[in-house]
């Protein structure tokens, strides 16, 4: 896969993959305001899926966990500028606000189509990328500044996100599992969104379930991608891409070992059965 990354500072890259697709499953530290240049982008979180194309722009909360599909498209990469939004510049810019801001219990990626204001302030960091020189850090900070600004004008709603310095708390243990079972997510990140320590995550997970979070989440995932495969009718490698196994040969192994046929032969069955 030829994929290119190159930071002007920690915060400001640019991005681009020239492959047929490429997926991860996150969940951001920073907010992550995103402009893209060419390709498409699939985002699936828990309750909405996003397509996103050439010059849109949308912001990632950070702590949401997602599936992400990156595609080229009509013979160009995936390109994209991404700017980290993180906590510490956060808490700088509104340390002198005077901002009460409502907290969502629900965080949803916000888009901002083609917006003139931010579609101008992050096209003008494209000459920098060519720039060898170390990129200076007040010129990235104004960016990054007047970014923020741009996105409390548009969005009167923003400091509900922006403002938001909480970090997760203890939560309903089984709730959030059945909800997110589906992301590829290191037990950490796991136990981290749910307000756990590692050790307490497996210990309350245990008392749970009666058994281990991984021989849980695969299982979950296998049902979810034999519903997806017999009632939906969604192909093999739809079902990968969207039920978090990390891809199309270890789905077919696991599958077949549960199953007793892999996810193509069942898609083939159930084909000549409805014919």
């Amino acid at each position: 896969m030829e994929f290119h990354l190159k930071y002007i500072t920690d915060d400001i890259k640019l991005s681009s993959y020239e492959d047929k697709l490429f997926k991860t499953e996150v969940v951001f530290d920073h907010h992550m305001l995103v402009w893209f240049i060419s390709g498409e982008t699939k985002i699936i979180q828990v309750d909405k899926s996003y397509l996103f194309k050439a010059g849109d722009i949308f912001l990632i909360p950070r702590n949401q966990l997602a599936t992400i599909i990156n595609y080229p498209k009509d013979g160009l990469p995936h390109k994209s500028v991404v700017m980290h939004l993180s906590i510490a510049r956060l808490r700088e810019f509104y340390a002198n606000l005077d901002v009460k801001s409502k907290v969502s219990a629900m965080q949803k990626i916000r888009r901002f189509d083609k917006h003139p204001l931010l579609e101008s302030c992050l096209a003008s960091l494209i000459p920098y990328f060519d720039v060898q020189e170390k990129f200076p850090e007040n010129i990235a900070s104004l960016k990054i500044t007047e970014a923020i600004s741009i996105l409390r004008t548009i969005d009167k709603d923003i400091d509900s996100v922006l403002a938001n310095f909480e970090e997760p708390y203890k939560i309903d243990l089984a709730r959030f599992m059945e909800r997110n079972f589906m992301f590829n997510m290191p037990l950490e990140k796991f136990s981290y969104l749910s307000g756990r320590s590692l050790t307490t995550f497996k210990r309350d997970f245990q008392k749970i379930y009666n058994s281990t979070p991984q021989r849980w989440l695969t299982q979950k995932r296998l049902e979810l991608a034999y519903y997806q495969l017999t009632e939906k009718n969604k192909k093999p490698v739809e079902v990968y891409l969207e039920t978090g196994f990390e891809n199309l040969s270890h789905f077919s192994f696991a599958f077949k070992k549960q199953f007793g046929l892999t996810p193509t032969e069942l898609a083939d069955r159930r084909m000549n059965t409805n014919r």
